[in-house]
């Protein structure tokens, strides 16, 4: 038997190694690139979640939003709205409150609270398991001391009539205003979140259309706005590499 010494042996390792290397099929495949999702990303979907009364699945959402990131404020407030005692968090003393139309949870909360973060906690003081149900003409306590109403002002004393001038052609009758757009909170966020699911399924088209019924029925709603501007960006993405 030929012994190979081991200097050679090593060389003949070396280029080999190199040989493969060299080759088409040689090099190694790069690993994918995943790209990992903020909270912001997924804050509204927690707040859907919320808000539909989904305890668990948006406390399960939480735990690991504030694990990724502890100084994330929102993600926090809204974890401990689950678990925290309404009442000794938000106080004894409250008011009593009529839900009217266009009235949501998140609204009141941001009106009387100061923080649209606290809508769940509210609702869970007035013991209200789907913050979404909410009806108008339905009586609810908010924590706090009513607000003072503006004090309507007195009315200044009427200067003397002057002299009836000469009537005046009648002018143009100008055309109606247009009607005001009407606005419906409730069926935004149904439709929000069926935008959401069909987003999830891959369908981008019916998406687009769905989020922008929502956002034309609840116009202010910063969260319908985020989702419908990214299901417009895939949108543009997947024409893009047709």
């Amino acid at each position: 038997m030929r012994i190979i010494a081991p200097t050679l042996l090593l060389a003949m390792v070396a280029a080999g190694l190199a040989g493969c290397a060299s080759k088409p099929g040689g090099t190694a495949p790069r690993p994918a690139m995943v790209q990992q999702v903020s909270n912001a990303q997924e804050l509204g979907d927690v707040i859907s979640l919320l808000d539909k009364g989904e305890e668990k699945a948006a406390h399960k959402k939480l735990e690991a939003m504030v694990k990724r990131d502890p100084a994330d404020t929102r993600s926090r407030a809204l974890l401990d709205s689950i678990s925290a005692d309404p009442a000794a968090t938000l106080g004894a003393q409250s008011f009593a409150y009529r839900v009217e139309p266009g009235d949501t949870m998140q609204g009141i909360a941001q009106r009387f609270l100061n923080d649209r973060m606290k809508f769940y906690l509210l609702a869970r003081y007035n013991q209200i398991a789907v913050p979404a149900l909410l009806k108008p003409g339905q009586a609810i306590r908010v924590p706090g001391v009513r607000p003072k109403e503006a004090a309507v002002p007195a009315p200044r004393p009427r200067p003397e009539a002057p002299p009836t001038p000469a009537p005046k052609p009648a002018p143009p009758i100008a055309s109606p205003a247009p009607a005001p757009r009407a606005t419906d909170p409730r069926r935004a966020a149904q439709l929000r979140s069926a935008g959401l699911t069909a987003l999830n399924k891959g369908q981008v088209g019916n998406a687009v259309g769905l989020l922008a019924q929502a956002s034309r029925l609840d116009p202010g709603n910063v969260l319908i706005q985020r989702d419908l501007d990214r299901a417009k960006r895939l949108q543009a993405m997947v024409r893009a590499r047709r």
